[in-house]
């Protein structure tokens, strides 16, 4: 049987937002936790031969930021502000009579100036980095809608074909190819209804061919859970698993395996996309920190930090054990067990090809977001070189790793399912992300949608409108990340997100104003609408050919 591995690389457009806690330094520190020590684990993994065919995707918002001068720049004063940290905190420890803490400093600053180094290295451009890890056939690099918008929620079509074709045009910009796999955001998916198109449709349409799903869709599991003491930038990580037996999507109906890719049903269409479909087994293994291995005792503790300095020097210790009880960090002994976790993983991939018939075209999915690798469980990466390191020991035991495009050249999907609606949130609906909390924005988002469309069409034939009208295209896909909802339905930081979303509907109304003034006749609305867009995008300075994704939404 093949084993996929997937991770989904995301965050909101913080850039230009502000630095701490939820602007760049957000950024920086999902590049400093994880990004780049799973560079560095997959370079390693390369040098000494041993394949690791990872499927990772990155949004194309994420993407435009780490391949941003501005983000260079903050991630070079981020290491410095680190490593001065590092420099105060023996004394700092010795006036606090923690000097029995004061060896773990000097694992902190070597490993920051170990990834400094990584990143100079890399030209601090982590995309091209990866990209040419892809182009030496180490792994596959799938693609993502724009700004990761909750796309069955969308009022317009020309709203999804929008996010779709902004992200396929900046994925072949910025990694050289144009993506064969999509992520669809918080794997939310809605058939055919009421006459508009499902959301394979609009995949198929823009080129995709394959794309990820939770496994209740499929009638085949469980959805991931609720989420409970949620910290900002580790949102999905707290999952409570469920047994697949007990879910009221798996009640009454007959189940599908998951261990096998689908085709998805759409009408007429001469190549249907597939649908991957997340092993309930093997994800819930990794992803709760209370039934998983990141929760294991010798890990990193993720909650207890030191100020001033902002160093996490404590384990877990144990499920119920008080922050003020926690006890030393001991790395040695933290990498040791996520060696032993790898083989037990690998153990378990095992275990579910056991007891089943022979089927070549069997595949255990496994899709994880990509920041649960190190920022949230800080041995994660270690973790995940691991498991490839002991796949590569034990070839002959029937688990054999694969890219999501190669399993599926090799084994092209013969059954055509129909998905049920829904996400891989709470509940498995669309829940987490539309709700009394969060109603008012979709009502914003629903009328600032009707006025753009409505407007582009002149705009775009009118050589002076274009800056406008592209401007106006950015704010509303910043307007409609899927984060923004996410983080209020959480309850964390619900101001940061309300300003946000307030933040770039207020200022694509404004540009769509002077869209409409413009056409009415008004030179100088058009020309104020000009000015406005100028200063926008030297804040939010993304997708530099989303006008041509517009037009492309436009024809449909």
């Amino acid at each position: 049987m093949e084993f996929v591995l997937a991770l989904h690389s995301h965050l909101p457009y913080v850039l230009n937002h502000g630095r701490w806690p939820h602007g760049s330094d957000w950024l920086c520190e999902a590049a400093l936790d994880t990004y780049l020590p799973l560079l560095e684990r997959l370079e390693e993994l390369s040098a000494e031969g041993t394949p690791a065919p990872l499927t990772i995707g990155f949004t194309p918002v994420l993407a435009n930021q780490l391949a941003s001068p501005v983000f260079a720049r903050e991630m070079a004063a981020f290491f410095e502000q680190r490593l001065a940290m590092c420099d105060a905190a023996p004394a700092s420890l010795a006036e606090t009579g923690d000097a029995a803490l004061v060896p773990l400093v000097a694992f902190w600053q070597s490993r920051l100036i170990r990834l400094q180094t990584l990143f100079r290295s890399i030209d601090a451009d982590l995309v091209s980095a990866f990209r040419r890890l892809q182009e030496r056939g180490r792994l596959e690099i799938i693609g993502s809608a724009a700004t990761h918008g909750y796309l069955p929620l969308l009022a317009r079509d020309e709203s999804i074909r929008l996010q779709l074709a902004v992200g396929r045009e900046e994925h072949r910009r910025l990694f050289g190819v144009a993506p064969t796999g999509c992520w669809l955001p918080e794997c939310a998916y809605r058939s055919r209804s009421k006459g508009r198109p499902g959301i394979e449709e609009h995949l198929a349409d823009a080129g995709f061919r394959y794309f990820f799903t939770d496994a209740h869709l499929a009638q085949a599991g469980s959805p991931l859970g609720a989420y409970s003491d949620v910290p900002l930038g580790a949102e999905r990580f707290d999952a409570e698993r469920h047994d697949p037996s007990a879910a009221p999507a798996a009640r009454g109906r007959s189940s599908r395996s998951p261990y096998r890719g689908y085709r998805v049903s759409r009408r007429g269409a001469p190549a249907p996309v597939a649908a991957l479909v997340r092993d309930p087994r093997s994800s819930m293994q990794i992803w709760s920190r209370h039934q998983g291995y990141p929760g294991d005792e010798s890990y990193l503790e993720f909650h207890k930090i030191r100020w001033p300095g902002g160093l996490k020097l404590w384990r877990v210790t144990g499920a119920d054990v008080d922050l003020g009880a926690k006890r030393a960090y001991e790395p040695p002994a933290a990498f040791e067990r996520a060696a032993s976790h790898a083989s037990h993983f690998v153990h378990l991939l095992e275990s579910l090809t056991q007891g089943k018939p022979a089927d070549k075209d069997g595949v255990i999915v496994a899709p994880f977001d990509t920041e649960l690798f190190g920022h949230w469980w800080f041995e994660g990466a270690d973790f995940l070189a691991a498991t490839y390191r002991e796949l590569r020991r034990r070839p002959a035991r029937g688990v054999r790793a694969v890219t999501a495009s190669q399993h599926l050249e090799a084994h092209p999907p013969k059954v055509t399912v129909q998905l049920a609606e829904g996400s891989w949130g709470a509940n498995g609906d669309h829940g987490m992300w539309l709700n009394d909390r969060t109603a008012w924005t979709w009502e914003r988002l629903r009328g600032l949608e009707d006025a753009f469309w409505e407007a582009a069409p002149a705009a775009v034939a009118a050589t002076a409108a274009r800056p406008v009208l592209a401007q106006a295209a950015r704010e509303l896909l910043l307007a409609q990340s899927s984060d923004w909802q996410f983080i209020i339905s959480t309850g964390a930081v619900v101001d940061y997100a309300e300003r946000r979303f307030t933040l770039h509907s207020d200022d694509a109304e404004r540009l769509i104003g002077a869209l409409v003034a413009g056409a009415a006749g008004d030179a100088s609305a058009l020309e104020a609408g000009g000015r406005i867009a100028d200063e926008l995008q030297r804040r939010d300075d993304l997708f530099p050919d989303v006008l041509a994704a517009v037009a492309e939404a436009l024809d449909g």
